[in-house]
């Protein structure tokens, strides 16, 4: 890959927006330390209760650089975003209207956008309210009444969220790569080097000379390299499945007769059933955190030792979920019968498998074959990392790289790559064209 980006230089274009790409990322991350006027952001990290332990707040708090924790602009980052692109592809299973325009093509893609932009606006409102009323000692009432601050609060993070998502368009539509998920990318890894930072240096930027942080942080970076190479390995692993398409005469040309394959990846579902079983395990938590942060009641003390990211009842929960919503969002993303009647329409087979109901039935069982094989891969990794890098002890960077980091990092890298491998493959066929 870095041979990949040196190369990328050499070429204009390509240097070009490579320093758009880079000057639109250093706008966001200055955006990220911006602290809202109005907020206490002492008060505000407290409150939330970002620390060590591998919460939903802490992967919130990853996603967007720490600019959470610092009570910045762009504080909600861009998970308003992930949030309504989510739940506008879950709706287009149930709303035929939805479901309509997902087939009408470009215009159809633009349409599904918008809303997906009025979706994200909606639940940014609603989170920044929710943080606004949830937390009041954030507020700072010596620039203003209670009330008015509070609402210029609400505003700012809502522009600041969708601030966040027209950097992320505008790195897709000028830079390099998809620039929501370049966003996130750049979010764990500052969040890693502020965490790293801590680790080794005190407040006045002063090496702390604990050598036994320094052993841990060795064994860290061994444990994550080894780490890499396994998401890698399973990121990159495929099931083929041959298709052989017939020979049609059409006037005096005759089409087809050739050989391809539809790519089945081990890992299709990405990082989306460690997020659902996350977010699903973490509601209580959230909610009593929200709306009753000081609750002594039994349901929230069940709720803290039971079902707390130290428990193994915690683990074993997030093992059956990964695995349940893997195969939801699997339905999703792969659906068998319309697979088979594109292939049976275009007058091709799978050798050795009937065309029709037979067809989607095989890709069907292969498909649940690979998916359980991705879905124990995705629940091994959401928890031998946490549990190794506790057992090393550096309690600091565990947040940086959770399982859903690590993936996310994996994934972004490899989309990376094969981007700029495009847009160069690109610019050699337009220079041998001319």
């Amino acid at each position: 890959m870095f041979r990949r980006l040196v190369d990328a230089f050499k070429d204009k274009d390509l240097r070009k927006k490579i320093f758009i790409t880079i000057g639109l990322i250093l706008i966001y991350r200055l955006g990220c330390w911006i602290v809202v006027p109005g907020l206490d952001p002492i008060q505000f990290k407290n409150s939330l209760g970002v620390g060590e332990e591998l919460t939903f707040m802490n992967l919130l708090n990853s996603i967007s650089g720490g600019a959470l924790a610092n009570g910045a602009i762009f504080a909600l980052g861009i998970s308003p975003y992930i949030s309504s692109s989510i739940i506008i592809q879950l709706l287009t299973l149930v709303i035929p209207g939805l479901q309509r325009l997902s087939r009408m093509g470009e215009e159809g893609k633009q349409k599904m956008s918008a809303y997906t932009k009025y979706c994200a606006l909606i639940l940014a409102l609603i989170q920044s309210i929710a943080i606004v009323l949830s937390y009041q000692s954030i507020i700072n009432t010596e620039i203003g009444p209670a009330w008015l601050v509070s609402i210029m609060v609400v505003l700012i993070l809502v522009a600041g969220s969708m601030a966040t998502y027209w950097l992320g368009e505008k790195i897709t539509e000028m830079g390099i790569s998809n620039g929501q998920s370049l966003l996130i990318f750049v979010g764990i890894l500052s969040t890693f080097g502020n965490s790293l930072y801590a680790a080794l240096f005190d407040a006045n930027g002063v090496f702390s000379g604990n050598m036994d942080m320094l052993l841990e942080l060795v064994y860290f970076i061994v444990a994550l390299i080894v780490i890499f190479g396994f998401i890698v390995f399973m990121d990159m692993g495929e099931r083929k499945i041959p298709v052989q398409y017939a020979k049609q005469i059409k006037g005096r040309k005759m089409y087809g007769g050739q050989s391809t394959y539809i790519p089945i990846k081990v890992n299709s579902t990405g990082v989306m059933p460690i997020i659902f079983a996350m977010t699903f395990i973490s509601l209580p938590q959230i909610l009593i955190s929200l709306f009753a942060p000081n609750s002594q009641s039994g349901f929230a003390k069940f709720i803290n030792e039971y079902i707390g990211t130290q428990s193994w009842l915690y683990f074993i929960l997030m093992a059956v979920f990964i695995i349940g919503f893997a195969y939801f969002w699997a339905q999703i993303t792969f659906n068998p019968v319309d697979v088979s009647k594109n292939i049976q329409q275009n007058g091709g087979f799978i050798p050795g498998i009937r065309p029709g109901k037979a067809t989607a039935d095989y890709l069907k069982k292969i498909s649940n074959r690979i998916t359980l094989f991705g879905a124990i891969f995705l629940a091994l990794i959401a928890m031998i990392p946490s549990i190794i890098f506790k057992i090393i002890g550096t309690g600091t960077l565990v947040n940086a790289f959770s399982a859903t980091g690590l993936l996310i990092v994996v994934s972004v890298a490899i989309e990376l790559d094969k981007q700029l491998e495009a847009q160069m493959l690109m610019k050699n066929y337009k220079g041998f064209l001319k």
